[in-house]
């Protein structure tokens, strides 16, 4: 967990933001409307997702350490109810957002993402939560929801038929393990050792073979490799 460094995690987190405005960038009216890894859920679908859950950080901090997400993980429920849980919060909170279209819901995303990530520094190292008697640091959060952004930008770039990977993949690895140790029970490698960036896609129950990335492979579209901020991805 040394990896996951504050300067560290932080850098990433705000990479993961860019990443999936530039993304977000290449779709078009059409294009909003294709499937994603997220089998429940079109691009467009996503976008509100990612505007959803950039709020609930911001609550689960201003609540911290009794916020509804504390309050759920200290009943130390099974991971497999938890996420049982969290995905129909997810689904309602989803189905409450007012219509609007992938743009609008990216750039609300962006600013709640950006202004949350303004807010970690000064209580970094305060309890936000803990699960069976492990604490989850403001800053071990800050982690899961950096590795959050980058998952969630893999899952926009194969809706476009490309690929993507961050420019660190092992501290994203390491950042998401650390602020989920509900996902992590006795567990001391990763499941796929000699690649992080796929261990966590595995881990995040997510195929990295997704078929609609084949389908465009066969079109000859390009691929997203790294993070970069300065540019366009896939451009």
């Amino acid at each position: 967990m040394s990896r996951a460094s504050r300067a560290g995690v932080l850098a990433a987190y705000r990479d993961g933001v860019t990443v999936i405005c530039e993304l977000a960038g290449q779709f078009t009216e059409a294009t909003w409307l294709a499937g994603t890894p997220c089998s429940e859920w079109r691009a467009v679908d996503l976008a509100g997702h990612l505007r959803c859950v950039a709020d609930d950080y911001h609550e689960y901090l201003d609540d911290a350490p009794a916020s509804r997400l504390a309050r759920l993980l200290a009943t130390n429920a099974p991971a497999d109810s938890l996420a049982r849980k969290l995905a129909r919060q997810n689904a309602a909170e989803l189905a409450a957002l007012p219509d609007a279209p992938g743009p609008e819901h990216i750039a609300a995303f962006a600013d709640s993402a950006r202004a949350y990530g303004r807010r970690l520094a000064p209580s970094w190292h305060l309890p936000h939560h803990s699960y069976r008697g492990t604490e989850v640091t403001v800053g071990a959060m800050a982690g899961a929801a950096c590795a959050e952004w980058h998952l969630h930008a893999w899952d926009l770039a194969r809706s476009l038929g490309k690929d993507y990977r961050p420019a660190d993949p092992e501290l994203v690895l390491a950042a998401w393990r650390g602020g989920t140790p509900q996902l992590w029970p006795g567990l001391d490698a990763e499941p796929d050792g000699d690649d992080p960036w796929h261990s966590l896609l595995l881990a995040s129950r997510r195929d990295p073979a997704w078929a609609q990335l084949l389908t465009a492979l066969h079109r000859g579209t390009s691929l997203v490799r790294r993070c970069d901020p300065d540019r366009v991805l896939g451009s």
